[in-house]
């Protein structure tokens, strides 16, 4: 099936953040005071869900905002080491040249996205809307989808995490789960994806 838009989680989804958020979990534990992790067994992880690992770390809901602050703060200073997955620009740009509206959906910042993206392929997005909580961008999609007049049967959120396939749920949009990100497929699989994509190239078929 084809959409008129697309709208994309970032981290995991279109940028490899994740050994970027291994290298840095421990130094936001210790700042918040929550468990470190064993980076060594980090591949376990993959296979919780964003409330199991706060659970996993003894991290309270109310710590959230304030480790994610610190995430996106870290980041901002290693913007240039991060890259973009093998394909995704390619698709972006296949994607944006066959008349699909592009949108990111982020709880990191807009500032973060754009300078993963850079100029060229921020230029090809109609809408950022970043910043948010995990729990909490059911509300946002919905705003873009007003923003750009497209109904929610048209519209597609793709993300790599349970909490991503949550909120689309909770807008309407169909969910599109990618195999490449934080979350392992099967654990995404429960969420019941309407699509999924096993490589970025995949993301060619929206159009």
């Amino acid at each position: 099936m084809t959409y008129r838009l697309a709208l994309f989680d970032f981290d995991g989804t279109l940028a490899d953040s994740f050994p970027f958020f291994l290298s840095v979990f421990n130094t936001i534990a210790d700042r918040h005071a929550f468990r470190r992790i064993d980076v060594a067994r980090a591949h376990e992880l993959r296979h919780l869900g964003v409330r199991q690992m706060m659970d996993h770390v003894g991290m309270p809901a109310w710590k959230l905002p304030l480790a994610s602050r610190t995430f996106m703060a870290m980041m901002q200073d290693s913007a240039h080491a991060i890259s973009l997955f093998n394909g995704i620009a390619d698709a972006l740009r296949h994607l944006h040249e066959n008349g699909v509206l592009l949108a990111v959906v982020s709880s990191n910042s807009e500032h973060n996205v754009r300078a993963v993206l850079g100029p060229e392929l921020a230029a090809l997005v109609a809408r950022f809307d970043c910043g948010m909580s995990v729990f909490g961008k059911a509300s946002r999609i919905r705003a873009v989808l007003k923003a750009c007049g497209v109904a929610p049967a048209d519209a597609l959120y793709i993300g790599d995490q349970a909490t991503d396939a949550e909120c689309a749920r909770k807008a309407d949009v169909a969910f599109g789960a990618v195999h490449w990100g934080y979350a392992t497929i099967e654990a995404l699989r429960t969420e019941g994806p309407a699509i999924e994509f096993v490589t970025p190239a995949d993301l060619h078929r929206i159009a």
